[in-house]
Order: structure tokens, then sequence, then C-alpha cells
């Protein structure tokens, strides 16, 4: 092999799945100590202590879960289609981590900077439908299919509000990059026209990762839970780890898109001293602790107020939300060039 060869495919190649398998290996540790510290945060909110027991402060407490997981029986329904059954949650898991490559954690790491990052993160994003859907019908259980359709009905429906709310952040940006939003430059009244869009966009991601109080695709008295209610084992898992890739995921995208990014907050330059790494994941941590928050503070939706609350609710207002900040920038002289 001569070494120009070497030079111009093996070591770029050898790098970028270096960037990969870290990038893979920090979302499945997020994940994991996720689930740690929502236990933990929802034990104080509930007054008892949470994870204590397994290692110090029960940090070890996921690594004890995976292990009981892992060494658990998968369990496969005889009038299952096995071969979809299979395949479902291995096709959520691997939406949850494809679509962490486009998403800059610093101004230098990020695993593919592409000019339409926003694009391809909607196109990823939607195609998780499809594996819920799989696997409610692959089931062949009565309570796994209605719960496949409410789910996917449910992220149907907040995927066309979030998508206003995106046009909105680009209007002002001028941008389809992730990298370059973070950078656009943004006047103090911009931020506080984008703000109300901020609260609509924590919303819809609840109900777009299925998270509580819209976790209507699980419903006790009805459903029971939901689409995964067949699974078990490392099948379930595989859905488990995936629902919490996507918090993480949702998660970095506010940060993204309103947030700054990997800037310090408010722009003071004196806490640029702080790598922007860590800014990073103090920001999505932040919007993570909501997600906490909400679980263990709000009751459950009836579906028909979830569906009033997007369709009525927060897609007027996000249209109209864009004509207003279309319409701003042009009064104003302001459109990104």
């Amino acid at each position: 092999m001569s070494p120009e060869f070497m030079n111009i495919y093996v070591i770029p190649g050898a790098m970028m799945l270096l960037h990969i398998g870290v990038l893979v290996g920090a979302v499945i540790g997020a994940v994991a100590y996720m689930t740690y510290a929502e236990r933990k945060v929802m034990g104080a909110m509930q007054r008892r202590q949470g994870p204590m027991l397994v290692g110090p402060f029960g940090l070890l407490q996921p690594i004890a879960d995976g292990i009981k997981l892992l060494s658990k029986e998968t369990i496969v329904p005889t009038q299952s289609n096995k071969p979809v059954f299979i395949i479902a949650p291995i096709l959520l898991f691997m939406l949850a981590l494809v679509s962490w490559v486009v998403i800059p954690v610093s101004a230098k790491l990020v695993v593919a900077d592409l000019n339409v990052g926003i694009l391809f993160l909607f196109a990823v994003s939607s195609m998780g439908v499809y594996g819920i859907i799989m696997a409610g019908w692959a089931s062949n259980s009565k309570y796994a299919f209605l719960g496949a359709m409410r789910s996917a009905s449910q992220m149907i429906s907040y995927e066309v509000s979030m998508g206003l709310i995106i046009v909105n952040v680009l209007l002002v940006t001028g941008s389809l990059n992730l990298t370059e939003i973070v950078l656009a430059d943004r006047p103090v009244w911009m931020q506080v026209l984008l703000f109300p869009m901020l609260i609509v966009f924590i919303i819809s991601i609840l109900a777009e990762t299925n998270r509580a109080p819209f976790d209507l695709p699980e419903g006790e008295s009805e459903i029971t839970g939901g689409f995964m209610v067949e699974y078990s084992s490392m099948s379930y898992a595989l859905f488990f780890l995936g629902e919490y890739a996507n918090m993480i995921l949702m998660s970095a995208l506010t940060v993204v898109l309103f947030l700054g990014g990997w800037l310090p907050p408010f722009g003071i330059e004196a806490l640029s001293v702080v790598p922007e790494i860590i800014w990073f994941v103090l920001k999505t941590c932040l919007i993570l602790f909501v997600f906490i928050w909400a679980r263990a503070t709000f009751p459950r939706y009836r579906y028909d107020q979830l569906m009033r609350l997007g369709w009525k609710i927060f897609l007027p207002l996000t249209l109209l939300w864009v004509v207003l900040v279309s319409g701003i920038l042009v009064y104003t002289d302001s459109l990104p060039q």
C-alpha cells in the first residue's frame, strides 16, 4: 500500500471510525447515567432516596440494570412476525445514534458538519415512526398496535409545529448548518422574539419523545405498556436506550437552536476560559432537568387534549410566529445576507 493511498484514504477513514466510536460510547454512557440522574432527581422531588445501594451513592446502578437486562431471556411471541419484531428496536436505536453525527458539541467537535444539518436531522427523526409502527404491528397484539398508532400520530402531529419553530430560527440565522446557527449574530431583541418559540419547542420535544405528561403510547388502564408491551430483555432495552438517546438529542438540539450551543451564556467573554464542551453539556443538562421536572410534576394528558394542543394551539401559533418574525425582519432590514 503506497504512502499516498494511506494519507488520502486510510488515515481519514480510521479517524472517522474513531470519532464515531467515541460518539457512540459517549451517547450510551450518557443514556445510562441519564436514567440514574432521573431516578435521583425524582427521588429528591418526592422526598425519597433513589438509587443508593449499588456502588457509592448508587453510581453503579445503571451497570447493574444493564447486566440484569442482558441476562434475561428474549421472548418472541409465537404469532409475531419475527424478522420485523427483531428489526424494529434495532432500527429505533440506530436512528437515535445516527442523528448525533451532525450535532456540533463545540466549534471543532462535530463528526459531519453538513450544510443541511437541520434537514438531515428531520429526515432521520421522521424515520423513527417506522420503527414504532413496525414494533406494534409485528407483535400481533391489539394493545401493542394501538400503542403504536397513538405514538405515531403523536410524533407526526408535533413534528409539524417543531418544523415551523425551526423555520423561525432559520429566518433569523439564514443557515441550515448547525454550527453557523450557533455562531450567527443575534441581537437581544431577536432572542426575546424567539423566546416564546423556545417554550413551545420544549413542550413539543416532550411530546415528540413520548415523555410525561405526553406519554400516551402507554396507558395502564387501556393499552398497558404500549407498542413495546410484548418486548423483553435486550430488545426492550434497545427501546429504552433509544428513548433516552432521543431525549438527550432533542435537548442538545434545543441548546444549538436557542441557547447558543457551546458559547458562554449571555455572551460574557470572561466565561470563555471554561472549555466549550463544558458549556454545551451544562446547557443540555438544564433542558434534561426540565424533562425530569415535567415527569415528576404533571399528570398525564388525555389523548384528545394532546391532539388539541398540537393541532389547534401550537400549529396556528407557530405559523403566526413565522409571519410575525419574517415581517419584523423585513421591516427592520435585519434579514441575514
